[in-house]
């Protein structure tokens, strides 16, 4: 955990939003942090919730990420830099950034870094994953060549929107769309709804998106995602397979699981045309239960995807080009003093929210 001291008094100090134990959220103060050569200072402006903040809230771990001491959450943000470090050449005071929340070892000794998927970097750190604190802040430092400027068509809440759709661009690159081949994305939420577009622009047709939530599957449609299916609690997985096909037409030839619950992948499995890809987006339970048999028999390629690499770039240029549209996937703002109420929001199904952001 980076040393940071937190402290009660706000005069002239830097507010943020502090897990300081599971279902333990506090607004606090920390110094204003001062940049290092190579870095900047932000003044961050946006910082959406997601679903692993929430997680980490909740829970206090994600998998074999423990939460063990104070942690500042959020790391799809966007901001204005207020400062420049030593050695910065790219950006200047004023311009208004894209945060990439990940900062790997820049290929000191590491093979993935050097081969540029450094999203697999052993010794990254990541933005509100133990031990490192997050972007939900007034201010926060970073390197320099993880801060992407924001064209003037592209808002800062679009600009913290890009995180999100930088994970469904890594996952329809794992996939290789095909123009023309029918996908199917399994989960609704924020990161599936971002997948389906990201195929459509990619070429695939038809796309269809599934959820339980009938209500997500109507904000898709609005979002402009070609077929949708609501999801039966009733049916079996493979059951369910036979629904799908039925609805989108086709056996799909590419397949993108991003809700991470076990009878979603299993369906996934079964909905897959022979020889398909299936990427897996979401994260679940440390292990699942799969038909290994099928997969075999059927020559299905199963992907696993991390985060993203070298994918800010494109999907800032393809929200200023207006080929996709992301702005709307915002059903819910807050200030940054509110931020436990957003939280409250972000994780109660009855608020029927997409995307939670907070405003600095």
């Amino acid at each position: 955990m980076a040393e940071t001291v937190f402290k009660e008094n706000k005069d002239g100090e830097n507010m943020v939003c502090l897990l300081r134990s599971a279902n333990n959220i506090d607004m606090t103060f920390s110094d204003i942090p001062v940049p290092r050569p190579g870095e900047v200072q932000i003044n961050v402006k946006v910082t959406g919730i997601c679903g692993s903040d929430v997680h980490y809230w909740k829970e206090g771990r994600i998998g074999d990420f423990v939460v063990k001491g104070e942690m500042i959450l959020g790391h799809e943000s966007a901001g204005i830099v207020t400062g420049v470090g030593e050695g910065v050449a790219n950006l200047k005071v004023g311009d208004r950034v894209a945060l990439e929340p990940g900062w790997p070892c820049f290929g000191r000794g590491c093979l993935h870094c050097r081969e540029g998927t450094y999203n697999l970097c052993p010794d990254m750190k990541f933005a509100a994953t133990p031990p490192y604190h997050g972007t939900l802040a007034n201010y926060i430092c970073q390197p320099a060549e993880f801060c992407y400027k924001l064209p003037d068509n592209v808002s800062l809440e679009e600009g913290a929107l890009i995180e999100p759709l930088a994970v469904a661009l890594q996952a329809t690159h794992a996939g290789q769309i095909e123009p023309g081949q029918p996908a199917l994305v399994l989960g609704a939420g924020p990161v599936g709804l971002l997948t389906a577009l990201c195929a459509q622009a990619a070429g695939a047709s038809p796309v269809m998106i599934t959820d339980i939530d009938s209500s997500r599957l109507e904000f898709a449609k609005g979002q402009g995602v070609q077929k949708t299916c609501l999801v039966s609690t009733k049916l079996t997985p493979k059951e369910q397979s036979e629904v799908f096909r039925k609805e989108l037409g086709y056996e799909p030839y590419f397949v993108f699981e991003c809700s991470g619950a076990e009878p979603s992948t299993q369906t996934a499995i079964y909905t897959a045309r022979s020889g398909a890809t299936i990427v897996l987006v979401g994260m679940g339970k440390p292990e699942i239960k799969v038909p290994i048999v099928d997969i075999i028999v059927r020559q299905i390629t199963l992907k696993g995807t991390f985060r993203y690499m070298n994918a800010w770039e494109k999907g800032i240029r393809m929200v200023a080009s207006g080929q996709i549209k992301i702005k709307d996937l915002v059903t819910h703002r807050f200030d940054l003093k509110d931020s436990v109420k957003a939280f409250e929001t972000a994780s109660d199904p009855k608020s029927k929210s997409v995307k939670v952001q907070i405003f600095g």
